[in-house]
C-alpha cells in the first residue's frame, strides 16, 4: 500500500511529461531581409506572454510552443516590423519571415530644437529645421565632422587655411556668414564647451573663437538638428544665427568596426583611420553605446613659384649682388622650400552614451567625451638670404640653406553630461549638469630667438590657452491639456579662461622666430559666471494654425544682464500638405571671455617689410584705455525668418526660407593700428610713449545686416528597375545681402589720426569672404549590394580686400563646381567597402583681380603694378592659388578615401 501511495506523484509527473511532449510544437526559420540576407539578432516574442529568441548569425530561430494560436512578432533595429498568426498542432512548422529596411523619414523625427515647449516633428515645426543622417555623413568621404558638414549643408562653410599656426588645431567655421561664435553648439541638447583658441590670423572668423567640432567622431552621431534662425531666447547666448544639435547613438544595434585610407592625387596627405562603435542594451530600454576612433592624417603641399625679384625686394637687401644670390637658390628650390597647406594631424577620440531607466517614470542619462589631438604645421620657410641661423640649425661644414620652423599644438577637448529625466501625469522635469574644457600647448621647433644669437634654443614652448566651463540645467514642461503647452526653466554657467606664459626664451626679445610665446606679463587666469531663466508657451489655437512665445532673462557676473524674447507661428493649409512659418525675435551674445582678456604678440607677413611682430591688448589694460578703447557689451540682435513648406506625397518635400538678421554692436578684432604717415598725430605719441609698433583690439565696432534665402527640397523613393531606388536632393543658400549698416564706430584718438577699427581688408573677411551662394544638388541610388551616392557642390564667388592689395582693388575667386562619388558594395550582412572620389574633376580655386573704379582699373592696365599686387597677396607666390588669406573651398583638388566596414 505505502509503495503504491509513493508511486502516485511519480506517475503523475510521468503522465505530465508525456502529455507536455505530446501537446507541444517547434516553430522554426529563417528571417531574411528584402535582399536575402540573414539577419542576425532579430528579437522574436510571443504577443500576451514572457520570453521568446532572437535568431543566431545565420538567421535561424526555433520556438516550442504548446498547442494553440498565437500571434508571433519579429523586430530589428532599421527595420519595419512584421507579425504573423501560428496555430500549433502537434506537429513542426516552418516560417521563414523577410524584414524590409524601414524606410526613415527624417522630416517625421521629432526634433529637440526649435521650442523648449513642444517638441514636434521637422513638417510641423514652426521653425526651419535640418536634420542630416549619420549615414549622409559617412557618404562625403570626410574623416572629420566638420568637414563632412561643409558637403551637407549649403549655408555651412569651413576650409582649411593656407597659414595655420595654432588655428591648424581647428579651422573656424560659420552658418549663414555669421562666424562661429554665433552658431551654439549642443550635444544631446546640452551646450558643448567652446575652444580656447581665438583666430588672429587674417582669415574667414577673425577675431572668434567657436566648439571644436571635429573633436566629435562621426561614427557615434546618430543624426544632426540645425535649426536655422535665432535662439537666444531659447537657448541664451551665441545662438544669433542658429543652434546645431548633434544626436549621439543610442540603443544598441550591432558592433562595427571601420577602417579607413586615403590620399589625394597628388600622393601626398596619406590618412589612415580606424573606428569602433559598440555597446549593450541593458533591460528593456537601457543601453550603453560608445565609439573609439583613432586617426593619422599626414602632411600636404600646394607651394607655388616664388618671384625672385621681390623676394630680393622684401627679405635681403635688394642690391644687384643679393639678387644674383636669391636667384640661385630659387633656381634649386623655385618653391623657396615653403610648405603650404594641411598640416600633419594624429587624433585620439572617446565618446560613450547611455540611458538607463531608474523605474517607470524616471531615466538616468550620461555622455562624455575626450580628443588628444597632436598638430603639426610649418611656418614659412626662412631662406638663407633672409634669416641666419647663427650655426645652431645646420652641421658645421655643411652648405646653410635656411630653415624652416614648425609649429606643433597639443590639444586636449573634453565634455561630459549627466542627469535625470522624469516624464510623469503630463509633466516632465530635466536635471543635468554638464562640464567641458579645452586646453592648447604648443611648442615651436627647428627655429631660433634672433634676439638672443648664437645662444638661442632652438626649440621653444611658447605657451597656450586653456578654457573649461561648467554648465547646470533644470528644464520643466507641461501639456496643458491639447493645446497648450507650457516650458519654463533656468541655467546656471560658470567659465573658466586661462593664458599660458610660455618660456622666458620664446618671448624675450623679438620671440622665437614664426611663433613668439607668451609673456609672464600677459599671461592670465579669468572667470566669470552667468544665470538665466526662461518661459516657453506653445498654443494650438486649431489644428492648422500653431504659435509659440519665449522669453529669456540672463545676468552676467562681468557685464550685467540680458532680456531677449522671440515669436514665431505657423499655419498647415491643404490638408497639410503646405505649411506657411514666420518668426521674430531678439538676441544677444556675451563677449567671450577670450575676447575680454586675450592679449599677446604675434607674427605675420607685412607687403614690402616681411614678416612683423604686433600686439593684441585687451580692453582693460592700460594701452586700451590710453587709446580710448571702451569696455566690450554684448551683441543685440533682432532676426526675422520667413518661409514655407510643401509635401504633396510622402516622397517630395520642399521647404524655402527667408532669413533677415541684424547685429549691433557686433564684436571685431580691430585692424592694425600704426604710427601715421607724418608722424605727428597724437596717436603717434602714445604708441611711441608705449614702445608700440602697432596694436589691434577687440570692440563693438559696427552693425551689420544678414539677409538671404534657404532652399532645400527631396524626392525620395524613385524605383529603378525591379531593385533600385533612388533619392534626389537639393539644397541652397543665397546671401541677398551681407553689409555694414553705418559707419565703424572708432575711438577719437584713433579717427583724428584717420585710421578705423575697421578697414576695408576686415571688412571683406568678416562680410564677403565666404561664397555669395552654395548649392548641393545629388543622388542617392541603392540597387541589390551595391550604392551609389552623387554629390555637385556649387561654389560662388567670394571676394578679399587682402593686405598689401590696392585700395582700389578687390580679389574675388571664381565660382566652381566641385563633383563627388562614393561607391558601396556589401559583401554580405557583415562586411562592406566603399570607395569615395572628392572633387573627382580636381577643381581648385581659381581667382581675379577686379577694380573698384578707374584708378583700379589703371593699375590692372600697368604690367608692373598688376605683378606687384599678386605678390602682395601671394606673398611673393608662395601662396599662389589661395593667396595668404584662404579661399572659399580647398585647394587640394581630388582627393581618395576607402572605406572597409565590418559588423560584428
Amino acid at each position: 500500500m505505502n509503495k503504491f501511495i509513493y508511486a502516485i506523484p511519480v506517475m503523475a509527473i510521468l503522465l505530465h511529461v508525456c502529455t507536455s511532449a505530446v501537446s507541444q510544437g517547434i516553430l522554426k526559420g529563417t528571417v531574411k531581409n528584402e535582399k536575402g540576407e540573414p539577419l542576425e539578432n532579430v528579437s522574436i516574442t510571443i504577443s500576451g506572454q514572457k520570453g521568446g529568441t532572437s535568431t543566431n548569425t545565420g538567421g535561424a530561430y526555433q520556438l516550442s510552443l504548446a498547442a494553440g494560436s498565437y500571434k508571433i512578432s519579429f523586430t530589428s533595429i532599421g527595420y519595419t516590423p512584421s507579425s504573423l498568426p501560428v496555430k500549433i498542432e502537434h506537429a513542426d512548422i516552418t516560417k521563414d519571415i523577410i524584414l524590409n529596411t524601414a524606410a526613415v523619414d527624417l522630416s517625421e523625427i521629432i526634433v529637440a530644437v526649435g521650442s523648449r515647449a513642444s517638441q514636434r516633428t521637422s513638417t510641423s515645426s514652426l521653425l526651419p529645421v535640418d536634420n542630416i543622417s549619420a549615414s549622409e555623413l559617412q557618404t562625403t568621404g570626410q574623416l572629420s565632422f566638420d568637414k563632412a558638414l561643409q558637403l551637407r549643408v549649403p549655408s555651412f562653410n569651413t576650409v582649411n587655411t593656407p597659414v595655420n599656426d595654432a588655428s591648424s588645431l581647428l579651422d573656424p567655421y560659420e552658418i549663414r556668414n555669421m562666424g562661429p561664435s554665433r552658431t551654439l553648439i549642443l550635444v544631446n541638447g546640452k551646450r558643448k564647451n567652446p575652444s580656447a583658441l581665438v583666430y588672429i590670423q587674417t582669415s574667414p572668423g577673425r577675431g572668434e573663437t567657436g566648439a571644436d567640432l571635429a573633436a566629435i567622431p562621426t561614427d557615434a552621431i546618430k543624426r544632426v538638428e540645425i535649426l536655422r534662425d535665432g535662439a537666444s531666447a531659447q537657448y541664451g547666448s551665441d545662438a544669433i544665427a542658429g543652434v546645431m544639435n548633434i544626436i549621439l547613438k543610442d540603443k544598441f544595434e550591432y558592433t562595427n568596426f571601420k577602417i579607413a585610407s586615403g590620399i589625394t592625387h597628388k600622393g601626398d596627405g596619406f590618412s589612415l583611420s580606424t573606428s569602433l562603435n559598440s555597446g549593450a542594451n541593458i533591460g528593456r530600454k537601457g543601453f550603453i553605446n560608445y565609439t573609439i576612433n583613432f586617426q593619422r592624417e599626414n602632411k600636404t603641399n600646394r607651394p607655388g613659384k616664388v618671384d625672385a625679384e621681390q623676394d630680393n625686394k622684401d627679405l635681403s637687401d635688394g642690391s644687384e649682388a643679393s639678387l644674383a644670390n636669391v636667384k640661385a637658390f630659387l633656381a634649386r628650390f623655385p618653391d623657396a622650400k615653403n610648405i603650404n597647406g594641411t598640416p600633419t594631424n594624429t587624433a585620439a577620440k572617446f565618446l560613450v552614451n547611455t540611458g538607463l531607466p531608474l523605474n517607470d517614470y524616471t531615466t538616468f542619462y550620461a555622455n562624455a567625451a575626450y580628443i588628444y589631438k597632436k598638430v603639426q604645421s610649418y611656418a614659412n620657410y626662412r631662406t638663407p638670404y633672409w634669416k641666419q641661423d647663427y650655426g645652431l640649425l645646420h652641421a658645421a661644414g655643411t652648405e646653410y640653406l635656411g630653415y624652416g620652423p614648425t609649429f606643433q599644438g597639443d590639444l586636449n577637448d573634453y565634455n561630459a553630461t549627466v542627469g535625470f529625466k522624469t516624464e510623469k501625469d503630463g509633466w516632465t522635469h530635466d536635471i543635468s549638469f554638464t562640464t567641458g574644457g579645452n586646453k592648447q600647448l604648443y611648442t615651436v621647433d627647428n627655429t631660433v630667438n634672433h634676439s638672443l644669437g648664437a645662444n638661442s634654443p632652438i626649440s621653444f614652448k611658447p605657451g597656450g590657452f586653456s578654457f573649461n566651463q561648467m554648465v547646470g540645467n533644470i528644464d520643466i514642461t507641461k501639456a496643458v491639456g491639447d493645446k497648450l503647452s507650457v516650458g519654463f526653466g533656468s541655467e546656471f554657467r560658470s567659465e573658466n579662461f586661462q593664458i599660458i606664459a610660455g618660456d622666458t626664451a620664446s618671448y624675450s626679445g623679438e620671440g622665437a622666430n614664426s611663433f613668439p610665446g607668451i609673456s609672464q606679463p600677459n599671461a592670465l587666469k579669468a572667470n566669470r559666471f552667468n544665470m538665466g531663466g526662461y518661459l516657453d508657451l506653445s498654443y494650438d489655437l486649431s489644428q492648422a494654425l500653431l504659435f509659440n512665445g519665449t522669453v529669456r532673462e540672463e545676468y552676467y557676473s562681468d557685464f550685467g544682464s540680458a532680456f531677449v524674447w522671440k515669436i514665431s507661428g505657423r499655419a498647415k493649409l491643404a490638408d497639410d500638405m503646405l505649411t506657411l512659418r514666420s518668426s521674430i525675435s531678439t538676441g544677444f551674445r556675451a563677449p567671450s571671455l577670450h575676447q575680454i582678456n586675450l592679449q599677446i604678440a604675434q607674427q605675420s607677413f607685412v607687403p614690402g617689410q616681411g614678416i612683423q611682430t604686433k600686439g593684441i591688448v585687451n580692453n582693460h589694460s592700460p594701452q586700451a584705455h590710453l587709446l580710448g578703447v571702451p569696455a566690450l557689451k554684448p551683441e543685440k540682435s533682432v532676426n526675422f525668418t520667413a518661409g514655407l513648406g510643401f509635401k504633396p506625397s510622402r516622397n517630395f518635400s520642399l521647404t524655402v526660407d527667408y532669413y533677415n538678421i541684424d547685429v549691433k554692436d557686433r564684436i571685431i578684432l580691430s585692424s592694425n593700428i600704426t604710427h601715421t604717415a607724418s608722424g605727428t598725430a597724437a596717436l603717434d605719441t602714445v604708441l611711441t610713449n608705449n614702445g608700440i609698433v602697432g596694436v589691434s583690439f577687440f570692440t563693438n565696432g559696427i552693425r551689420t545686416k544678414t539677409q538671404g534665402i534657404d532652399v532645400v527640397a527631396t524626392y525620395k523613393n524613385l524605383l529603378i528597375g525591379t531593385s533600385g531606388r533612388l533619392t534626389l536632393n537639393f539644397a541652397g543658400n543665397y546671401t541677398i545681402s551681407n553689409k555694414l549698416d553705418g559707419a565703424p564706430t572708432d575711438p577719437k584718438l584713433i579717427s583724428e589720426a584717420g585710421q578705423s577699427t575697421f578697414d576695408y581688408i576686415q571688412e571683406a573677411l568678416l562680410l564677403t569672404s565666404r561664397p555669395k551662394y552654395k548649392a548641393i544638388l545629388g543622388g542617392d541610388l541603392d540597387i541589390n549590394k551595391w550604392s551609389f551616392s552623387l554629390n555637385n557642390t556649387l561654389y560662388g564667388p567670394a571676394t578679399f580686400r587682402n593686405d598689401g592689395l590696392d585700395k582700389n582693388l578687390k580679389l574675388v575667386f571664381k565660382t566652381k563646381v566641385l563633383t563627388d562619388i562614393n561607391i558601396g558594395y556589401r559583401f554580405g550582412n557583415r562586411v562592406s567597402a566603399s570607395i569615395a572620389v572628392n572633387n573627382i574633376l580636381n577643381i581648385t580655386p581659381e581667382y581675379q583681380l577686379k577694380a573698384l573704379n578707374s584708378d583700379g582699373q589703371a593699375v590692372l592696365n600697368d604690367p608692373v603694378q598688376l605683378k606687384n599686387n599678386i605678390n602682395a597677396i601671394t606673398f611673393n607666390g608662395r601662396y599662389s592659388m589661395v593667396t595668404y588669406d584662404a579661399s572659399h573651398f580647398s585647394q587640394l583638388g581630388t582627393t581618395f578615401l576607402a572605406t572597409l566596414n565590418f559588423r560584428l
